[in-house]
């Protein structure tokens, strides 16, 4: 894919740069050969045993989880439109808004 790729960019700036004149102009650009290369191995060859895995994924919230995570960004959203909801209570004394 290199090759390809140095290729299309040679034949590319062989198009749009203008070509020198005189005694001190560039050669050509040399085009490197195509080579074959093989494939590189397989990096895993073992068999993964799906038993050894957790089936529940830990970033799944419970409703109650859902539901104050919920709270949570709505109250930020109004913080952004300067309306505060914050909590009732903060730790233990009982907070009214002005």
């Amino acid at each position: 894919m290199l090759d390809h790729t140095v290729r299309f960019l040679a034949w590319v700036l062989g198009i749009c740069t203008p070509r020198p004149r005189g005694r001190h102009r560039l050669g050509a650009i040399p085009i490197p050969p195509l080579r074959f290369t093989p494939a590189p191995p397989p990096r895993f060859t073992e068999i993964l045993d799906g038993n050894a895995s957790r089936l529940v994924r830990p970033y799944v919230l419970n409703p109650a989880e859902h539901r104050r995570q919920r709270e949570r960004r709505r109250a930020l959203y109004l913080a952004t439109l300067g309306i505060d909801v914050g909590p009732d209570h903060i730790h233990g004394i009982p907070v009214t808004a002005r």
